[in-house]
């Protein structure tokens, strides 16, 4: 892999793409640690409610600093949107429309994100108003909402760049780096309750044991696919022949990533939302603390009943069973043993439901390993949990099968071989 990574750095273009993304980088992570004007510091476990939001930034919320809202405006802006492009029949028309359709539901994207990103902001905002400088300052308020609107804005702008000049997706790469950046301090903080004896040695090496077959079980299930073998039947043109080619149709266990986990975080954070509006002494913020705190059990059960359903409701957006037997047949292709059309599609669904099923578990055991983890070693303030591992090592493996790509174009051996 080493060496791989060496050849890459050789060749101009990867090199310049790779230097390029770490920059980029560089600019977000720099930037979470610039506090927004007019705020001061402050203590984020106090505020637990946001401490999702703090995971997807980075750390930057528990900084106040010019990226606190992170890109999951963003992400829950494009997920939005991929639902109402759905249900919407004109918007549909526009996602099949090519490029310029692309684009224009990029920019109500966009739009999405801004409203979302000014929402989010004066909750947050509001809640940790003991925090500003001036606390009855309104114009300070705007500015400050306004600042981190803008913050959001911009990481999204960073996003594209990654995506069009560097290297993996933009959006999941920032997200990557702020995980990334989290491990270390929260490894320092895990092993700093051992040396004060708030937690056992057995419990410590347990919990590593533990973190390592889950990132290697991670891995397994990310890469894990089911192969429908398709075969194209032989056709001639004129005086040659054309097609008979085996191949095959890849469904992975994983199909829809971690979308169902951070709709499901961006759903139950809504109330949180709402809640930071209101005093702490409001009956609605206290029934937010008691039953849909992060741990409690009504949180635990609609968390995962959020991710179960949202994994087969995402999936079937993404994957239209009936489209893709109605191209097998237009271009001549077929599943051996199953005849084209209607029954090639209803095989795909039944196959695709079970896939699924494993997918949805898998994903619902991530997201709520960190509750199973805490009575098994005694580590409550864990810092990073399933849904972080999931992400970054997702994202870990895509940007190595897009730089293994870019070796294969160039006729060098790749890393993942």
């Amino acid at each position: 892999m080493w060496e791989s990574l060496k050849t890459a750095f050789r060749i101009p273009e990867l090199r310049k793409k790779m230097w390029w993304t770490v920059f980029l980088l560089a600019v977000f992570r720099l930037g979470s640690y610039i506090v927004v004007p007019g705020m001061s510091s402050f203590n984020l476990g106090e505020h637990s409610l946001f401490s999702l939001l703090d995971m997807f930034s980075g750390g930057a919320l528990s900084n106040m600093s010019l990226f606190a809202l992170g890109v999951q405006p963003y992400i829950t802006s494009s997920i939005i949107m991929n639902l109402l492009t759905v249900v919407i029949p004109s918007w549909q028309e526009l996602s099949k429309e090519g490029p310029e359709g692309r684009r224009v539901l990029a920019r109500y994207t966009k739009y999405g994100t801004v409203i979302l990103g000014l929402i989010q902001a004066l909750a947050i905002t509001l809640n940790f108003r003991a925090a500003m400088v001036d606390p009855t300052n309104m114009a300070s308020l705007f500015s400050i909402v306004v600042t981190m609107t803008a913050g959001t804005v911009f990481l999204t702008w960073l996003g594209e760049h990654i995506s069009e000049r560097g290297i993996g997706n933009g959006v999941s790469m920032l997200i990557f780096a702020g995980i990334v950046a989290r491990f270390v301090p929260s490894i320092i903080r895990t092993l700093q309750t051992v040396g004060e004896g708030g937690t056992r040695l057995f419990g410590l090496i347990l919990f590593f044991i533990l973190t390592i077959l889950v990132v290697v079980f991670v891995v397994i299930v990310t890469q894990g696919e089911r192969k429908i073998p398709v075969q194209y039947a032989k056709r001639v043109v004129g005086r040659k022949m054309y097609g008979g080619q085996a191949t095959h149709l890849p469904l992975r266990v994983n199909q829809v990533g971690v979308i169902p986990v951070i709709f499901a975080s961006s759903v139950l954070a809504f109330p949180m939302t709402i809640a930071g509006f209101l005093s702490p002494e409001n009956g609605f913020y206290k029934f937010v603390q008691k039953y849909l705190y992060p741990g409690q059990l009504i949180y635990l059960v609609l968390y995962a009943l959020f991710i179960f359903l949202f994994s087969y409701f995402y999936t079937a957006v993404t994957f239209n069973p009936m489209e893709v037997a109605d191209n097998l047949k237009k271009y001549g292709g077929f599943i051996p043993g199953i005849r084209p059309g209607r029954p090639t599609a209803e095989y795909l669904d039944k196959i695709l439901t079970r896939i699924t099923t494993a997918g949805a578990l898998f994903l619902t055991f991530i997201a709520l390993l960190p509750y199973l983890l805490g009575p098994l070693t005694g580590i409550r303030q864990i810092g990073f949990g399933g849904t972080s591992l999931l992400i970054a090592v997702g994202v870990a493996i895509d940007t190595m099968k897009q730089i293994e790509a870019q070796l294969v174009m160039r006729q060098y051996e790749g890393f993942l071989k």
